[in-house]
C-alpha cells in the first residue's frame, strides 16, 4: 500500500502575528518552580519557549504561501534557524517522502536507503545516486559504483556532502572520504548491523547499535537513530529518550546556570514533559502540530537553536564554546510553497496503515 500525501499532511493554523503571547496564566505548579530554582533558570530559559513560538509561526505561514517577511522579530528575520520539529525541516521532509515512504519495502532495505542518504545528506547527491546506479538494495550493493558517480560528481565541482551531522572519515583505506563512507554502509550489511537495525524495535535500541558503528559518536548515533525511527522499522515513537549534542548543550548551560554536569538528558525530557505548563505560564498560544506536542528531540535541537539566538539577544550569558555570532544568514528565495508536511504513518492515527503494509 502507498501512502498519499493528502493522507499524511498536517493541518495549518496561521497565525496572523508574532504577537500571540497573551497574559500569563496562574503561576506554573510549584514543583516546576522548585525545579526551575534549582537549576537556576535564567532569563534565556523563557526566551526559549518564546522563539519556539515565533519560529513555528515563521514555518506555518511559509506553508500557508504567505511571502515574506514572515516575522518581526529582527534575529529570526536575518538568520537562519531550524524549525522546532525536527521532521519538518526540509531534508527531513525530503527523506520522509522520497526515501522512506515514496512505495512500500523491505524494512531492510528501508534501513540502506536511510543510511546511503543521510550519511551524505543531500538532496541533489541521492537523486544522482539513485539515477546513475539504480535502487539501493542490500543484496546488490556495490560501492566501487556509487563511489565512480561521486567522483565524478567532485570533478565537476558538485558538492556532495551537507554541512549537518558529517561522519568523520571512516578507517576502510579508499583513498577518498565518499569511498570509505561507501565502504562503511558496506560494512554495515556483511556485519550484519543492518540486519540488527531491522530487529532493534526501539530509538534507544537504534541507538545503541549504531553508537558501536566506527566513526559514529553518541550524538551523531543518536540523530541516525532518530531517522531511521521516521520510518516503518520500528513502532516507537520519540519520547523517553535523547543525547544531547555539544550545541544543546550550551543552550542548556544558558538557560540553567546551576544544571549539574551530567544532566542533560534529564533536562531535556523535564522541559519534555513540563512544556505546557511553560507555554501556559509565559502566556504564549504555541501552534502545535496536529496536536502533536514537541518531542524530547524537538526539545534538544531547540536548545541548541536557542543558544544561537541567545548570543545576539543575550551577549553576557555565555555558553560552554564561548560563540559569539551565527554565521549563517537568512535569505528568502523565490521558491514555490513549502508542500504540505508529511509525517510518518505510525504517527497518524486512523491513517488506515499499519506496519506491515508500509513495510512491504
Amino acid at each position: 500500500m502507498t501512502i498519499s500525501d493528502a493522507q499524511l499532511s498536517l493541518p495549518i493554523r496561521v497565525a496572523s502575528t508574532d504577537r500571540q503571547e497573551r497574559n500569563p496564566r496562574p503561576a506554573a505548579s510549584a514543583a516546576v518552580r522548585r525545579r526551575m530554582n534549582r537549576w537556576g533558570a535564567t532569563e534565556v530559559f523563557d526566551l526559549y519557549w518564546r522563539f519556539a513560538g515565533r519560529r513555528q509561526r515563521i514555518l506555518e505561514r511559509r506553508l500557508a504561501g504567505s511571502t515574506p517577511p514572515w516575522t518581526d522579530d529582527p534575529i529570526l528575520a536575518r538568520h537562519r534557524f531550524t524549525n522546532p520539529y525536527r521532521l519538518s525541516d526540509r531534508v527531513s521532509q525530503y527523506l520522509l517522502r522520497r526515501v522512506q515512504y515514496d512505495r512500500p519495502r523491505p524494512v531492510t532495505t528501508i534501513i540502506l536507503r536511510t543510511l546511503l542518504f543521510k550519511v551524505f545528506n543531500r538532496i541533489d547527491t541521492w537523486e544522482s545516486l539513485v539515477a546513475a546506479v539504480g535502487e539501493p538494495t542490500t543484496a546488490r550493493f556495490d560501492p566501487a559504483q556509487y563511489e565512480a558517480v561521486l567522483s565524478d560528481l567532485r570533478k565537476s565541482g558538485r558538492r556532495i556532502y551537507s554541512p549537518a551531522y558529517i561522519v568523520p572519515n571512516p578507517p576502510f583505506d579508499a583513498v577518498a572520504k565518499h569511498g570509505n563512507h561507501l565502504r562503511l554502509i558496506a560494512w554495515l550489511i556483511e556485519r550484519g548491523v543492518v540486519d540488527n537495525l531491522a530487529r532493534a524495535g526501539s530509538l534507544r535500541r537504534l541507538f545503541e547499535i549504531l553508537q558501536a558503528v566506527p566513526s559514529f559518536g553518541p550524538f551523531l548515533a543518536f540523530q541516525y537513530a532518530v531517522d531511521i525511527n521516521y520510518s516503518a522499522a520500528t513502532v516507537d515513537g520519540e519520547s523517553g529518550f535523547v543525547v544531547a549534542g555539544p550545541g544543546a548543550k550550551d543552550g542548556l548551560r544558558k538557560c540553567f546556570a546551576s544544571l549539574p554536569a551530567g544532566s542533560e538528558h534529564d533536562a531535556i525530557l523535564w522541559v519534555a514533559e513540563t512544556q505546557h505548563d511553560h507555554f501556559g505560564r509565559l502566556g504564549i498560544e504555541f501552534p502545535f502540530l496536529a496536536g502533536r506536542a514537541l518531542q524530547p528531540i524537538d526539545c534538544q535541537n531547540l536548545f541548541c537553536e536557542v543558544d544561537k539566538y541567545a548570543r545576539i539577544s543575550h551577549p553576557h550569558i555565555t555558553g560552554r564554546s564561548g560563540r559569539t555570532r551565527i554565521k549563517q544568514v537568512f535569505e528568502p528565495t523565490g521558491r514555490e510553497p513549502l508542500a504540505p508536511l508529511f509525517v510518518p504513518p505510525k504517527w497518524t492515527p486512523g491513517s488506515g496503515t499499519d506496519r506491515e503494509e508500509a513495510l512491504f
